[in-house]
């Protein structure tokens, strides 16, 4: 694909823009070059704070006028005094007043006038001193704007657009709620990046899949790019809840009492079939990637079990296919930000990011790898690109072994069937731990001992083909490392960090705003296996919709599995595990089936740097035998995901 070209108009800019950077990024006697980085010069306690009341055009709780979202700014003052205009760096969330943002929760806070006084997170400490402001708004319907949550639908992402084109010039805002004294936003260049974990990050998506003007980059962390995967997996129910009771759970007060009509419209249009409807199209930011005009920098955790990485796969795949800008983080972690497994590379490395994206820099950061990738804790490797040139798929199919359930991988198939009866009560975990021994609930199938590493890089396929005993039958497909290792511990409760008593400081801080937050560090687990990556799916479910099954006639469904970077070490074993239900990850169908596998028929599409060359090179000379487990003392994985009802993104499960 052709290189994208997005950086090269505004490098030429740069060059304009450096006369008027120089005295405020720069010290004197650096004043003859060119600025390569924004420098703390303006003052944080003087900054100015305000809050504007942004039209949306929207009027979403059906109350005769159109919806306001409110919008907090914190600025610096000197460049208004100076007759300069800044950037803006742009956080939209519901979660200001309901349940805070951050490792430590915390939420806006105000003075007698309305003003912010505490803004959540480091953003505004760090980057008002370098020349930025930094804006939080209240989503539609959450703290202090009007309109209804209708989570990730037209109404949350006209929150953010509608700011987005304020600060362009396009819209209109007001100095108060209900007023009409108009705000104007002639402090601000125009330049927007939006950033934020979870729901905000989601909300940053949506923005940008609608090509605003002047969203210039988005950092998306943790975040979903089409919400019917957040609820379902190709039919299968993730959650025993749907987004009515999401927008409840953030709504404020008075937006619940008259947002009952947009609760109906949530609850009708997504039901707990799987079937897709209109409303989930309105919420798949993937389909409109077209649009997308602003750079990304994306964070994940691989092992994050609320916004899985079913939401990283396509979404990339969709933005490399229209030329957009990239750059990845992988961390091990779950659902967590990076400022809180990787801060002091997480503070400077989004410093130059938004330095090139916003101010024209050139710092050098588009010319660095693309993609960050944790492979053990507080390991880091880069790769230039992402997933690594010459990746590529290798089919990888299953044949019997000698026990029942205990079967093995490789590039050559078989005849035959392996039969399993889903199991509720056990997990991706449970299935691991006994992948050599013959059980009623799994069908496992595993390579030798691998002659060499073996690297596998982005999103794998399995295809199954299975005879199901009852008439609703879901499957669950995982790939998995058998080995001893050391990884975070993503099921404990902090997602695979600790949190302890020592601060650091970010920026500058005021009375009522500190930029010193808590440190972590990595909690770990020593482990016998680890979850490469997992997949789901209603057997009934297909074109959208599902439909019952005809108990004794063979069906054919291909899983997508979450996307990855891992690499499987020489001596360990790579193993394909099918299942049913997958405790804590997805809920059980009506019926409890047994489902019969045909092994001819069922394959896994596996991306592996080397592709299928590098499998065979890596299997070659081991012999796929099961190990007896009863002679060997090896860690346990993880503990058992947690159950996945009434999940929220943003906070931990």
């Amino acid at each position: 694909m052709p290189k994208r070209t997005r950086f090269t108009p505004w490098r030429t800019l740069a060059a304009a823009a450096t006369a008027a950077l120089t005295a405020t990024l720069l010290t004197p006697a650096a004043a003859e070059a060119a600025p390569r980085e924004s420098l703390p010069v303006h003052s944080y306690e003087d900054a100015v704070r305000e809050a504007v009341w942004v039209d949306t055009g929207l009027d979403e709780d059906r109350d005769g006028t159109t919806d306001r979202v409110a919008v907090d700014i914190v600025r610096p003052r000197e460049p208004a005094r100076q007759g300069r205009k800044v950037p803006v760096i742009m956080d939209a969330s519901p979660y200001y007043s309901c349940c805070g943002r951050g490792n430590e929760s915390q939420k806006k806070t105000y003075d007698e006038n309305g003003d912010v006084v505490q803004m959540p997170l480091f953003y505004d400490n760090y980057f008002v001193p370098r020349g930025y402001a930094v804006v939080g708004v209240d989503l539609a319907g959450t703290n202090r704007s009007d309109g209804c949550v209708d989570v990730g639908g037209r109404s949350d992402v006209q929150s953010a657009k509608a700011v987005v084109d304020w600060l362009g010039g396009r819209g209109t805002a007001y100095t108060t709620r209900t007023g009409t004294e108009r705000a104007d936003a002639g402090w601000t260049n125009g330049r927007t990046g939006m950033i934020g974990k979870s729901w905000d990050g989601t909300i940053a998506n949506g923005v940008a899949a609608t090509g605003v003007e002047g969203l210039e980059t988005i950092v998306p962390i943790a975040a979903i790019s089409s919400w019917y995967d957040y609820y379902f997996s190709q039919g299968a129910p993730l959650y025993d809840s749907g987004p009515d009771w999401l927008s409840q759970y953030v709504e404020s007060p008075d937006a619940r009492a008259r947002c009952a009509a947009v609760q109906d419209e949530l609850v009708e249009g997504a039901p707990r079939t799987g079937d897709w409807t209109p409303l989930w199209s309105e919420r798949d930011y993937v389909r409109a990637a077209k649009n997308v005009k602003a750079s990304v920098f994306l964070v994940h955790g691989t092992q994050d079990l609320n916004v899985r990485m079913q939401h990283v796969g396509p979404w990339w795949d969709a933005l490399a296919k229209n030329g957009v800008q990239r750059k990845i983080w992988l961390s091990q972690t779950g659902h967590v930000d990076p400022f809180d497994f990787r801060r002091a590379d997480w503070v400077d490395t989004l410093h130059r990011w938004f330095d090139h994206e916003l101010l024209g820099l050139d710092n050098g950061i588009d010319r660095e790898p693309m993609a960050d990738i944790e492979r053990r804790p507080d390991q880091w490797v880069t790769s230039t690109t992402w997933p690594p040139r010459g990746t590529d798929t290798a089919t990888l199919r299953p044949a019997r072994g000698t026990e029942p359930g205990v079967g093995t991988l490789g590039l050559r198939g078989s005849r035959g069937t392996e039969t399993f009866t889903d199991d509720p009560r056990l997990s991706e975990t449970d299935w691991a731990a006994r992948v050599d021994t013959p059980t009623p609930d799994k069908a496992g199938f595993v390579t030798g001992p691998l002659t060499r590493d073996l690297r596998l890089s982005g999103a794998s396929r399995v295809t199954v083909t299975a005879t199901p005993s009852t008439p609703t039958a879901h499957l669950s497909a995982v790939l998995v490392d058998l080995g001893p290792g050391t990884i975070r511990d993503y099921a404990d409760d902090g997602e695979g960090i600790t949190t302890v008593t020592d601060r650091t400081c970010w920026g500058e801080s005021t009375a009522g705003d500190s930029s010193c937050y808590k440190e972590t560090r990595a909690k770990t687990v020593d482990v016998g296996h680890t979850i490469v990556s997992r997949g789901w799916a209603d057997l009934g479910h297909r074109d959208g919709a599902g439909a019952p099954l005809t108990p004794g006639e063979r069906r054919t469904v291909t899983l997508d599995l979450a996307a990855t970077d891992h690499v499987v070490p020489e001596g360990h074993r790579l193993a394909l595990i099918v299942a049913g239900t997958d405790r804590g990850l997805i809920d059980p169908p009506a019926d409890t089936p047994a489902l019969t596998l045909d092994l001819a028929r069922t394959s896994a599409q596996v991306p592996f740097v080397g592709g299928a060359a590098a499998f065979a090179r890596a299997t070659a000379g081991s012999h796929a035998t099961p190990r007896n487990t009863d002679q060997e003392t090896v860690p346990d994985g993880v503990r058992r995901p947690a159950p996945t009802d009434r999940r929220v993104p943003g906070e931990a499960p």
